[in-house]
């Protein structure tokens, strides 16, 4: 492998909707900085942007005001959702808008001029062309460099060098900044972010980047669980198979804290196509139907996981199949419905021409599909500060990667990606007695390389020895058995979503003995070496979702969370389940909803003191 070393003041690892953003804001805010974009595909269509969108989901519409949002994000998570990050994204929202309108996104108005709204929170676009933009925007910018086709999969970190006597009475000058001075409280005093080591998913180009700054900008995890369909079409989910949950997987390596897993994701979709219901629920207003024609959604709730939920039920009392039902509903609606499903899922529209019965003479089956873990929807990810600081100092993490503020959804993550960004220009600002020439590095950083590199050639090494060409299992295999057992133990498809403590242990059991064996794959070139490492990311995700389960004993998001053993939702889970991983296992954290209440979930299972944050819900 050939090696690359670069210095950047600032690194953003993920180049899809936060990412691009907050290079943009960067280059506006602070253009003396430099700023290297590391993608593992290509900006110009990566993400969960790729292939467009037909909806801003997130938007404050006339009447309405930004704490609306936030209270209404936090009803749907049952409480679970941080109200500083709800309400610091929330009142972004529109200005964003107006931007992405400036830059060429097409949003759709009435008569009189006004943006068409799609409910009292979100407006119709004709978004396929979206990704694209960003792309554009980051491109013109002098400051910033792109890398695409670089994967990232380790961060580099360094201690923080405590404070002398001298410092602390006034008389001397400190080495480095401590967490507090940077206006981030909960960041860690004992280690900060110095870098990253990734490949070039072509040619195996070993890159070894020191970075005096890093935002995580990766998206959330798709693949862990068995998907809705097999085999050949398993890749046809509803979040991007390509994300692996890689920002989650270096960011716990790291030490950085994680918050909320136990939130999964279950998205209500067309069946087959798993194309998005909301477009028809909303726009035609289509209600859940069970085969007999009835009703059945508000007997259950009309929660995002209370959908889900409801569907699940309905078919496990033998009252399905389930539908949206749009029998009957007029031409042009249904014309509508095929365009916009042009924009995002045109696989749905294919379907519809093919069979011969569009939505206005048939009703549209819907099911469930396999868990997500992703903070644009839910609350899962970093733990981080207003300011969207991790717990490892000069880690920032904005997007579907960032944890407590669910339903920020596309212009949340652009938001996010806005405050990441301005908060890096202060953080580095404080630091401006630490030029990027004589930045430090970690005493062991040549080592610390070296095993990342070792690494990385142990599995090309593999597939050139015999041994390994008569390996057992291949990196597929082990992702089939990954998804098997988070399937049938850990909540998925097949259980209805249902999980138990008793599963939940075998899962984990199960799961780490496939980590083992991981260090073992060949790979054959930097296309195997990828196959390899999202495998290793997914994986350990995996354990910090099955200890989230674990931890939270009540069910307070049905699907989402369906704890059998613990049914009903509970007092003692009032608090946000943290964790950390240390020495190859995942430890849980409690932490109180508010931070100046005292709360019987302060006290940690681990023994880890609870922290200081800022918030005040």
């Amino acid at each position: 492998m050939n090696t690359e070393t670069i210095q950047t003041d600032v690194l953003i690892i993920g180049g899809g909707t936060a990412g691009c953003y907050a290079a943009i804001t960067l280059a506006k805010n602070a253009p003396a900085l430099s700023v290297l974009v590391a993608e593992k595909a290509n900006i110009e269509r990566s993400g969960c942007l790729a292939a467009g969108v037909n909806a801003l989901n997130a938007y404050i519409t006339p009447g309405h005001t930004p704490q609306d949002y936030a209270d209404y994000a936090a009803n749907d998570a049952e409480g679970i959702a941080r109200g500083d990050l709800l309400l610091s994204l929330s009142e972004r929202l529109n200005a964003i808008t107006a931007d992405l309108e400036k830059r060429g996104l097409v949003i759709l108005k009435d008569e009189h001029g006004n943006y068409v709204s799609r409910g009292w929170r979100n407006i119709k676009i004709n978004g396929e062309n979206i990704k694209p933009i960003l792309a554009q925007g980051v491109r013109e910018l002098k400051n910033v460099r792109v890398i695409n086709h670089l994967n990232i999969t380790d961060l580099e970190t360094a201690p923080i060098a405590p404070v002398s006597e001298e410092t602390a009475l006034g008389t001397g000058t400190a080495s480095t900044p401590s967490a507090s001075s940077t206006g981030t409280p909960g960041a860690s005093d004992t280690h900060r972010v110095t870098g990253a080591f990734g490949f070039d998913v072509n040619d195996g180009t070993f890159y070894h980047i020191h970075a005096r700054a890093v935002l995580i900008a990766t998206g959330g995890a798709a693949g862990l669980y068995r998907p809705n369909n097999p085999g050949f079409s398993r890749h046809k989910m509803w979040y991007p198979p390509f994300n692996t949950g890689a920002g989650y997987a270096m960011g716990l390596l790291a030490g950085a804290e994680m918050t909320t897993f136990e939130m999964r994701f279950i998205a209500l979709r067309c069946k087959d196509t798993i194309a998005p219901t909301g477009t028809i629920a909303q726009g035609v207003h289509a209600k859940q139907v069970n085969a007999s024609g009835d009703v059945y959604e508000t007997r259950y709730g009309l929660k995002t996981s209370e959908r889900v939920w409801g569907t699940v039920e309905e078919n496990r009392a033998g009252r399905g199949p389930c539908y949206l039902a749009t029998k009957g509903i007029t031409a042009q609606a249904e014309q509508d419905l095929y365009k916009a499903y042009l924009n995002m899922a045109p696989s749905q529209t294919l379907k519809w021409i093919e069979a011969g019965k569009g939505p206005a003479s048939a009703n549209v089956e819907i099911e469930g599909t396999e868990p997500y873990i992703v903070g644009g929807h839910t609350a899962s990810g970093f733990w981080v500060s207003t300011g969207r600081e991790t717990t490892v100092s000069g880690l920032f993490a904005a997007g579907d990667v960032a944890g407590g503020a669910p339903q920020k959804y596309v212009t949340g993550a652009l938001a996010e990606g806005e405050i990441a960004a301005e908060s890096i220009a202060r953080y580095l600002a404080a630091q401006a007695d630490f030029a990027q020439a004589s930045f430090p590095q970690p005493a062991d950083s040549t080592q610390t390389a070296s095993a990342v590199f070792s690494t990385y050639e142990s599995h090309f090494s593999h597939a050139a020895s015999e041994k390994a060409n008569k390996s057992a299992f291949s990196t597929e295999q082990l992702e089939e058995a990954m998804q098997k057992i988070m399937d049938e133990y850990a909540g998925g498809i097949s259980s209805g979503y249902r999980y138990n403590e008793a599963r939940l242990s075998v899962a984990d059991r199960e799961i780490a003995a496939l980590q083992a064996l991981v260090p073992a794959l060949p790979a054959s070139d930097a296309d195997d070496l990828l196959r390899i490492y999202e495998l290793r990311e997914r994986l350990i995700v995996c354990r910090a979702v099955i200890a989230h389960l674990a931890a939270r004993k009540e069910t307070r998001w049905h699907s989402f969370g369906e704890n059998a053993d613990y049914p009903e939702k509970s007092a003692d889970g009032e608090c946000y389940i943290n964790s950390v991983w240390r020495d190859g296992a995942v430890q849980i954290i409690r932490r109180p909803l508010n931070a100046e209440t005292v709360h019987p979930c302060t006290a940690s299972d681990t023994g880890i003191s609870g922290g200081r944050y800022e918030h005040k819900n």
